[in-house]
C-alpha cells in the first residue's frame, strides 16, 4: 500500500477513536485498550453491546418493580428502591466471584411466587432473571475471537423471559391481589412500561441469537413452549 493512503487510513481510525458517544446514563463508547480490541470480532463487539442493553433493561425493571412494590425491599430492611436495586446490580462488576453466579435461577423464579414466601419477592424474581440472562452469555462480560456464545442459549433465555413475564402478570395470592404489581394497578390508567421494557429485553436476546446462529452456522432448535406451565428451557 502506498504511503499516502496508509496515512489517510490511520487518520480515519484516529478520528473515529476520538469521537466517542456519550450515553444518557453517563457512560461512553470509549475503549481504552486498543490491543484488546484487536482480539475482538464484530460479533464479539455486538455481543458486548447487546449484553449491556439487556442488563440496562434488567436494572430498570428492578427499579420499577421496587417502586410499585415497596413492601418487598422493606422486608430486607432497606430504605429505598435505589438501595434495593444496587444490592443486586453492584454484584455485576465482580460477577465471576459473586455468589449469585451459582444461584439456582429456576428455583428462585418459583420461590418468588410461592404463597408462603416471606422474603423479598422482587429480589428473588429479578436475581433469577439476571442470573439466567448472564448464563446465556456464559457469565462473561467481555468477548474475544476465542469465545463462542450459544445461539440456542440466547434463544432459550428469550423464551424463559416470556414465561417469567407471563407469571409476573398473572400470579395472584388467595386474596386475589397480585403477587407483584407490574403493568397496572386496579382502577388506574393502564401502565404498559413494564411490557415494553420486557419486550425490548426479549428482542435483544432474540436478535443476538439470530446473529450468532448465522455466524456459527449452527441452527437454533425452535421449541414450542407453554408460558402458563411456568417451565423453563435449559441455559
Amino acid at each position: 500500500m502506498h504511503a499516502a493512503p496508509m496515512l489517510l487510513l490511520s487518520a480515519l481510525f484516529c478520528g473515529c477513536a476520538s469521537q466517542h458517544i456519550q450515553h444518557k446514563d453517563g457512560s461512553n463508547s470509549a475503549r481504552t485498550d486498543s490491543v484488546t480490541n484487536l482480539a475482538k470480532s464484530d460479533v464479539d463487539t455486538t455481543s458486548e453491546v447487546a449484553q449491556r442493553e439487556a442488563l440496562k433493561s434488567l436494572k430498570l425493571l428492578t427499579e420499577k418493580l421496587y417502586r410499585r412494590n415497596p413492601q418487598e425491599y422493606r422486608k430486607a430492611g432497606l430504605d429505598s428502591a435505589d438501595t434495593a436495586t444496587a444490592r443486586l446490580f453492584d454484584e455485576l462488576p465482580k460477577w465471576p466471584q459473586s455468589p449469585l453466579i451459582k444461584l439456582d435461577w429456576e428455583g428462585s423464579f418459583k420461590l418468588s411466587f410461592l404463597e408462603g414466601f416471606s422474603g423479598d419477592r422482587v429480589y428473588a424474581f429479578m436475581s433469577a432473571l439476571t442470573c439466567m440472562v448472564m448464563a446465556s452469555y456464559e457469565n462473561k462480560s467481555q468477548f474475544f475471537v476465542s469465545d463462542t456464545l450459544s445461539a440456542q442459549k440466547l434463544y432459550n433465555s428469550a423464551r424463559n423471559v416470556e414465561v417469567a413475564v407471563w407469571k409476573l402478570s398473572n400470579a395472584r395470592l388467595p386474596s386475589g391481589a397480585k403477587v407483584l404489581v407490574s403493568n397496572t394497578l386496579d382502577g388506574e390508567a393502564p401502565n404498559l412500561s413494564f411490557e415494553r421494557e420486557f419486550g425490548k429485553l426479549i428482542a435483544d436476546q432474540d436478535l443476538l441469537a439470530l446473529l450468532i446462529e448465522d455466524h456459527s452456522n449452527r441452527a437454533i432448535s425452535h421449541v414450542l413452549q407453554s408460558v402458563a406451565s411456568f417451565a423453563f428451557l435449559p441455559i
